[in-house]
């Protein structure tokens, strides 16, 4: 047994911690169950308190113009819109029923007056008392009431959920639909919470069929799970505590549980197979607790602060949809974590040998076994020897040894293809999410294609200008016909409106908006250029623009000027905290840019799939011609910091090897031997989560898990198994250079999962070195590992 075994080793580095979480292993366990179940009731509720918004910069004009016209023009800034159809019937006069009939306009009068009475509406026009063009459709069987519901996303969504059922359905001759962004927003989220159960109700069983078969014992294949689901608890208290002070996103939720399941599995897996290698090598329980949490406990902590630093970046933009994912990810990340590194190794405390129970394969190498080795008939802990020129993870290192004997080959080549996938996102459009996100049977999403497809003008789908005099003084009536027909002049104008007064058309005063209706799409590139436009007319008064194609500018402008700081924030803490893990320079910008190339798959189909809509008819989404602004952005923290985690791993363990041999190809070798299958599991299981996440009938949700799935498997399977070996073959044992300051340094201060002290990492491995006190690199061929990660 090697002195990293020893009893005295405990005492040294990381020996506090370990007594710390092993000396009353019941009491932790207790403690846990007591959190867990305070975590059960305070996040009870947490779906109802977030909102499915957003997606804009609050401090942006748009956002300033969008709240002063909800507070002095209601009627235009409609978030309630009720579609009241005339259906085909016959008329009390024997014609066709249309919307002008007398009683289908003595019944939407009626509607109307019905909803202004409501609590918490405003603004309320309809049809039948504003005879305008674009409330009624174009072949006269349908007309729309359009109010607003006042307040914020929370207390309009309990508004429509009191008073829609009152209105869906028959009335008299017509039958009304309830549409409007409010509409749109309440029933994604609905969606949203239905088919987060459902992705549950998929992954957990798949993941404990994935997890048994990859440790053999139906016990160890249940501690990931019970970690996981005590992040995802906890994560759900933090939120719903959260919502009292700031807004949070619904989305987020899928974030908590994918990450949650997904990095509580990795986490479990790294620790509990490093347990289940010191047990099998001979270690009493104790022992085999204290090296795990000194070696893969140590590199457990690494992963969560890349994890959590990619995540955090999030928090530079000001749209709550991204700052709601960094809130969630970072909870979730900290907790999964904690309860591996806490919870987990009491949890190993008392289990013990046990760790092996139920051991699912046995019956399914009994007869194998007893036929190599008669005198194996088990132990207590349910290992199964292995064979002579059987060594655990030997396909691996002989796959290594393939790659790096061809690096120049697999290394252009690789890189190569993922470049060219990658190339559709050089034509990537941004858009803003509307009703197309949702099902094409969702009631919104019906009324809201209506409007499209048979009336002459959206509602929604204009650059709207909010004009404020300098002062009390009313600004004079031709300045502002002039105004108008300035910006009815620009190219792509199909008409300017305007202007209208807080008292009316006719009652001019120190506030009033236009509306300029693009010609095309309402956020089509015409309509983005024709937002700049406006923003540019010469006026005498103060001018605001908002709509949707402003509010797409400016997230886009938003997004734009803090990205190069995000990204800035993500690639300093990666350098660093793998320069503390390795002790080298070279190879933490190898990481960063291997990482980046592992995602370039994702973005290129998401690109090819959700933008051009190939694959939609399997899917099942609908195709609107561009991505939402704030995806890519959130894919791309997510997918770097998972990336990263698996990157831990395998340097982690290639550095111990470095360390003790000096030997850099045997260090790559050895890495990949001994977490190539592991990281294969933990990137099937997370795939596994995240396309059940996939299965949603919200695009945008569709769109997160399937591209996160394709990352992590591009990542697990591409990157580190053909990038990694065969650029550091490539690098050679110069990848470990670094400046003898910066040696002396991580000498003194970094860590590594290494047990033992850690001499200087040479420029060039000095021949000989070490070769009396170094372990051989090679050990002899015994029962660890037989679960195969």
């Amino acid at each position: 047994m090697s002195e990293v075994n020893s009893p005295q080793e405990p005492r040294g580095r990381g020996g506090g911690w370990t007594r710390f979480v092993t000396a009353r292993p019941r009491l932790s366990l207790l403690a846990a169950l007591v959190l867990t179940a305070l975590a059960v009731f305070a996040g009870s509720g947490v779906a109802d308190r977030m909102g499915s918004g957003g997606w804009e910069d609050p401090a942006a004009e748009s956002s300033y113009a969008t709240k002063a016209l909800q507070r002095e023009f209601p009627a235009s800034q409609p978030n309630l819109l009720l579609l009241v159809d005339a259906g085909e019937g016959a008329g009390a006069d024997g014609g066709a029923v249309r919307v002008d009939s007398p009683e289908v306009a003595a019944e939407g009068k009626r509607l109307a007056e019905r909803l202004a009475a409501e609590e918490g509406v405003v603004g309320v026009g309809s049809y039948w008392q504003t005879p305008s063009p674009a409330l009624r459709a174009e072949d006269g069987g349908q007309a729309l009431i359009a109010a607003r519901i006042q307040g914020d996303e929370k207390t309009a969504h309990e508004v429509l959920k009191r008073i829609a059922p009152d209105y869906r359905g028959a009335h008299g001759p017509v039958e009304v639909s309830v549409g409007g962004p409010v509409a749109v927003q309440q029933e994604m989220t609905t969606i949203i919470q239905e088919d987060l159960l459902r992705a549950e109700l998929i992954a957990l069983p798949v993941t404990l069929i994935l997890l048994i078969m990859v440790f053999g014992s139906a016990v160890a294949a249940v501690l990931p799970l019970a970690v996981g689901i005590v992040a995802i608890l906890g994560t759900n208290a933090v939120l719903r505590g959260l919502t009292e002070f700031a807004d949070v996103s619904v989305f987020a939720m899928n974030l908590t549980t994918a990450l949650g399941l997904g990095l509580a599995i990795d986490y479990a897996l790294f620790i509990v197979r490093r347990f289940r290698e010191e047990l099998e090598a001979g270690a009493e329980v104790p022992e085999a607790v204290g090296t795990t949490l000194r070696t893969a406990g140590r590199t457990v902590l690494f992963s969560a602060l890349t994890v959590a630093v990619s995540l955090a970046a999030m928090l530079v933009f000001p749209m709550y949809f991204l700052r709601s994912f960094a809130y969630a990810g970072i909870a979730v990340v900290v907790l999964a974590a904690g309860a591996a590194l806490v919870l987990l190794p009491a949890a190993l405390m008392l289990l013990g040998h046990r760790v092996n129970a139920l051991d699912l394969r046995r019956l399914f190498r009994r007869r194998d076994r007893a036929a190599k080795d008669p005198a194996a008939s088990g132990t207590a802990s349910g290992a199964a020897s292995v064979p002579a020129g059987r060594e655990s993870g030997a396909g691996w290192g002989r796959f290594a040894d393939l790659v790096m004997r061809r690096a120049p080959l697999f290394a252009f080549t690789t890189i190569a293809a993922l470049l060219l996938l990658g190339l559709p996102f050089l034509g990537v459009k941004f858009g803003t999410p509307d009703d197309r996100q949702l099902p094409p049977t969702a009631e919104s999403r019906v009324v809201q294609e209506q409007i499209r497809d048979g009336f002459p003008g959206s509602p929604d789908g204009g650059v709207e200008v909010l004009a404020e005099a300098e002062g009390d003084t009313p600004v004079d009536p031709a300045a502002h016909q002039e105004y108008r027909e300035r910006l009815a002049a620009l190219p792509g104008v199909l008409r300017a409106d305007g202007p209208i007064f807080p008292g009316g058309a006719g009652k001019p005063g120190g506030v009033a908006y236009f509306t300029v209706q693009p010609e095309g799409e309402a956020v089509g590139e015409g309509a983005q250029r024709l937002v700049h436009e406006v923003r540019d007319v010469p006026a005498p008064f103060e001018t605001s623009v908002t709509g949707r194609a402003a509010i797409l500018e400016d997230s886009k402008s938003a997004i734009g000027d803090r990205l190069l700081l995000a990204l800035v924030i993500i690639a300093v803490a990666t350098l660093i905290l793998v320069f503390l893990l390795t002790g080298s320079v070279l190879i933490p910008l190898q990481a960063v840019v291997l990482n980046a190339l592992s995602l370039t798959a994702m973005f290129g189909a998401m690109v090819w799939i959700f933008q051009d809509g190939n694959l939609s008819g399997v899917l099942g989404f609908t195709a609107t011609g561009d991505i939402e602004t704030n995806l890519p952005v959130l894919m791309f923290c997510i997918a770097f910091g998972l990336s990263m985690d698996y990157g831990v791993f395998l340097l982690s363990r290639i550095k111990e090897e470095y360390d003790r041999t000096h030997d850099h190809d045997q260090a790559v070798r050895f890495g990949l031997q001994r977490t190539g299958g592991l990281i294969t599991a933990a990137a099937v299981i997370l795939a596994v989560v995240m396309v059940a996440i996939g299965t949603s009938r919200v695009t945008s949700t569709k769109m997160l898990g399937l591209g996160i799935a394709l990352a992590v498997l591009m990542d697990a399977m591409v990157v580190r198994g053909l990038l990694v070996p065969s650029v550091m073959k490539l690098m050679g044992p110069r990848s470990w250079w670094a400046p003898a300051p910066l040696r002396r340094f991580h000498e003194r201060f970094g860590l590594s999962e290494g047990e033992s002290p850690r001499p200087a990492a040479p420029q060039a491995p000095a021949a000989g070195k070490e070769a009396d006190t170094a372990p051989e690199p090679e050990p002899e061929p015994g029962p660890r590992d037989r679960a195969g990660v």
